[in-house]
């Protein structure tokens, strides 16, 4: 049961990006290279930077779900969802942003708020709630948090 429960919020936390993020880039891969095309005009970057997305989705997923490297894996997944928040959700480039009446840009404004949580639900991961996984990231940066290891107290008190 303790395996599960740690499992959940890991696979919550990834979910959005491996399978489906992830899988959207290969079968849309036109309209995924058309929005990375907003920040490049140069067509083979716009490529790249999928490519990119692609691989930092399903590489970091992996390693947060298995729990190796996972803290520095949530470092990287936090970092890259403020990117993309950064990059393709700028609601305040909108003329007719407004937080009260209709707005075409407040739906990208709700999403850039909820690409910053998740980035702050992967900062949780990597130095933990109070903070105490940063020395451990710092200076074991590939190491695992070790989350389905059943710990000896657990034994003792089921």
């Amino acid at each position: 049961m303790s395996i599960g429960i740690a499992l959940l919020p890991r696979l919550l936390l990834v979910l959005l990006f491996f399978p489906f993020s992830a899988l959207d880039k290969v079968l849309n891969s036109k309209a995924a290279v058309g929005q990375a095309s907003q920040t490049t005009a140069t067509p083979w970057i716009a490529k790249l930077l999928v490519i990119a997305g692609f691989t930092t989705e399903v590489v970091m997923s992996t390693a947060i779900l298995t729990g190796f490297a996972d803290r520095l894996a949530a470092l990287i997944m936090a970092a890259y969802c403020l990117l993309t928040a950064l990059l393709w959700k700028q609601f305040w480039r909108s003329p007719e942003f407004r937080l009260k009446g209709p707005s075409a840009a407040r739906s990208v404004f709700w999403d850039f708020l909820k690409n910053l949580s998740v980035a702050g639900g992967f900062l949780l991961l990597a130095i933990g709630a109070n903070g105490s996984g940063f020395r451990e990231l710092w200076t074991h940066p590939l190491g695992s948090t070790h989350p389905y290891e059943v710990s000896r107290h657990s034994e003792l008190h089921p």
